[in-house]
Order: structure tokens, then sequence, then C-alpha cells
């Protein structure tokens, strides 16, 4: 039985490298200007273009991903709530407002100005979020992350208000909607930083599983439950950040790909991080690829199409969930029954 679960784990995660080198080979040469396996070894424009453009999107497609997906995995572990993500819990919209807050103090700001602006709004906007959670006495699975959803209505409000009010709508827009059609290269290696974020979650990945176990279970186990649950939601909360002001919003990803793997691999983090990581960059890289090519030679954002396919995946993710609620609850039934008999 034992060999047989680890013999599934295994092949789920040589299953998803294969795949994400693959469509990682496709995303290199699919473009409105053709570019050919020979033309890298010609040289001349189209190897420059390569390197310019090609080559950095799918760097930044591949950060994007693997960095929403474990920032969703890591807020949902801390929260203990499988519905809470950066898009969930109010990090993008902070880290939108953030940037919104950059471009009317500092209109001459760089990139990486827009980027600490931030990353420092996403991190106290998430923790608000989580601290506020915690003060609610009775919470189900799905108050936590309507709650979220409304905080982040309150931040979008005021982005909106401040973006009318100082005339910066336009320069905004840029941020609203996900897209790597901008990326380039000089221009994105913000996103780098999710790799050595990534790295930390998986240091602290099995403290991130007890804290999420509650307060007292990590007290008991010797665990600083404040340091490590702050540390984890700062990670999720600096990794959204560094993608958005590169990239722009893009939701579901940290939602749903986390839910996904977990069917498969259970909820541990340290068992399900680089699954998830591998998920979530194949789940967006596919995204990108029919962004792409579904009005080719124009290209649709990104996130017109996490949203649509998210859409269906949540609704097979909370369908799967009630029905098998239901068999547990009939299952306890039946037991009840039998025992009373």
């Amino acid at each position: 039985m034992l060999q047989k679960l680890y013999s599934k784990n295994w092949f789920i995660t040589v299953l998803l490298s294969v795949l994400l080198f693959a469509f990682s080979v496709i995303s290199l040469f699919v473009g409105v200007i053709d570019i050919k396996i020979s033309d890298l070894f010609r040289g001349g424009v189209n190897l420059e273009l390569f390197f310019i453009t090609r080559l950095p999107r799918l760097l930044a497609i591949l950060c994007t991903g693997t960095g929403l997906s474990v920032a969703g995995l890591i807020m949902q572990q801390l929260c203990m709530n499988k519905f809470v993500s950066p898009s969930t819990g109010a990090t993008l919209a902070s880290a939108k407002f953030g940037i919104c807050i950059a471009l009317v103090f500092l209109p001459a700001s760089t990139l990486w100005s827009r980027a600490i602006f931030s990353f420092v709004f996403a991190v106290f906007g998430t923790w608000g979020f989580v601290w506020f959670v915690q003060r609610i006495q009775f919470k189900d699975t799905i108050m936590v992350p309507l709650v979220g959803i409304m905080f982040g209505n309150i931040i979008n409000g005021c982005t909106s208000f401040i973006a009318y009010k100082y005339e910066i709508t336009q320069a905004l827009s840029t941020w609203e909607t996900g897209h790597f059609s901008m990326v380039l290269r000089g221009r994105y290696e913000i996103v780098y930083l999710v790799v050595p974020l990534l790295i930390l979650a998986f240091i602290f990945s099995n403290h991130f599983n007890i804290v999420g176990m509650g307060k007292d279970f990590s007290q008991n186990l010797g665990v600083n439950y404040k340091f490590v649950l702050f540390l984890g939601l700062t990670i999720a909360a600096a990794i959204t950040a560094s993608i958005v002001v590169v990239v722009g919003e893009i939701s579901y990803i940290g939602l749903i790909i986390p839910n996904m793997i977990a069917m498969f691999k259970g909820d541990k983090i340290r068992g399900t991080l680089v699954d998830t990581a591998l998920a979530g960059a194949l789940f967006v890289l596919i995204c990108d690829i029919i962004a792409r090519v579904v009005i080719y030679p124009y290209e649709v954002a990104i996130q017109l199409i996490v949203g649509i396919i998210g859409s269906i995946l949540f609704l097979f993710i909370l369908f799967r969930k009630l029905k098998h609620g239901r068999k547990a609850i009939r299952l306890d039934r039946k037991k009840k029954g039998g025992e009373t008999a």
C-alpha cells in the first residue's frame, strides 16, 4: 500500500516536470514573429528577439505560476482554510494599492521603488486580514474568504478613488489585468525574488504545517506561533507583490492549484510544495499559450484565460468537496444507526 502511494507521488512529480518542460519549449517558439530552432544557431535579429522577449517571458511565467500557487498554499495552511489565497485574502488588492500610492507620491519612481511600496502594503494588508479573521469567534469555511473578498473590495475602492482623484487611472490600468506582453529583458527581473522566497518557504514548510494545526498545538511542540505565522504571511505577500509589480493582477492561481494537488497528495506543505509549484507554472504556461493563439496574431490578456479556466476548475473542486462531504455524512449516519441497533 505504501509502495503504491510513494510510486503515485513520484509519478505525479515526474509527469508535471515533463509536461512543464514540453510546454516551456512550445512557449519559446509561439508568437507573432516566427522563430525556429535553426534561427538560434544562425544568430541575427531572431536570436536577439529570443533573448529580449521570448526567454524573459518564459521565466516570468514560471516565476508567476510557482510563486502565486505556493503563496496560496502557505496562506491556506496558516489560515486553516482551503479557500484562502492572495486573491481572497486581500493580498493582491493591497499590492496594487501600494503601486497606486507609489504613482501618486513618486510619479517618477522606478520599478524597484514601486515594488517596495507594493511589498509593504501587501504585507500589512495580509496581516490586517488575518488579524481581523482571528478575532471572529464563530467562523466557518466560507465566511473567512468572504471576509477577505470584502476586505479586498474596500482596498480596491480606495485604490480607484485615489486613481480618479489624482488622474492616474490610465497609468494604473497596466496592473489591473495581468499580462506578459510587456515583459522584456531589463524590466522583469524583480520576479526572480520568487526563487529565494520559495526556498525559504520549503525550509519552514514543517513549521507552517505545525502552525496550521493551531496555536496551542504549536506551543506544545515548542514552535513560536506568532513568528512562524507572520513569516509565512510575509513570504506569501512578498511573492505576490514581486509578481504584481511586473505582470499585474492575476487571480485564481493561488486558490485552485493547491486544492487540485491536495486531491492527489494530501495537505502537508513539505509533501505538496514542489508539485504545487510545478502545477502552478504549468497552468499559467498553458493559459499564456492559449492567450497567444486564440485570436492569433493578436493576444488576449492572460487574466481572461485564467479567469475562464479557473472558474471551471473552481466549480469542479467545489462540487467534489460537496460530494465527498455528503458521502461522509451518510457513512456517519449509517455508523451511528448500526451502533444504536
